[in-house]
């Protein structure tokens, strides 16, 4: 099974650790965290600037978030990094046989099915904010 780009996660770690430490984090020292190469960072986080979820400094470095984190959902992240292709969480298989009794109907029985569970999910998305994430963060 294909899993979601990891852009989400990592896009999630990138805007709490800058809620906990705003300014202060620049590429490399997210990247140490996520203990990933920088690039990718750098990526994400130009990913997220576009999406206007956080400001970059440039030359020094530093980032902050352009929005409070408790006006920051999931679905922001989600749709932030294109974790998804043409709004479709789910493919179909390509071609499947029109002869077929099952080939020629499973994508329209199947589209509705899979739409729903989207939108199920994106709106459980919708609930969980960068905020709650902080909250479940242990800072010593």
């Amino acid at each position: 099974m294909k899993q979601i780009s990891s852009r989400f996660s990592i896009a999630v770690h990138i805007l709490t650790l800058i809620a906990i430490i705003p300014g202060e984090c620049t590429g490399d020292l997210i990247a140490g965290s996520v203990n990933t190469n920088p690039v990718v960072i750098r990526r994400i986080m130009g990913m997220l600037k576009k999406a206007g979820l956080i400001d970059v400094r440039p030359g020094i470095g530093g980032a902050s978030l352009l929005k409070e984190p408790e006006s920051i959902t999931l679905l922001d992240v989600y749709h932030a990094v294109e974790v998804i292709d043409k709004e479709h969480l789910f493919n179909f298989h390509k071609d499947p046989n029109p002869l077929c009794p099952v080939g020629k109907t499973i994508e329209a029985s199947l589209l509705g099915e899979l739409a729903e569970a989207q939108a199920a999910m994106e709106q459980r998305l919708k609930l969980v904010t960068i905020q709650k994430m902080l909250n479940q963060v242990h800072v010593n």
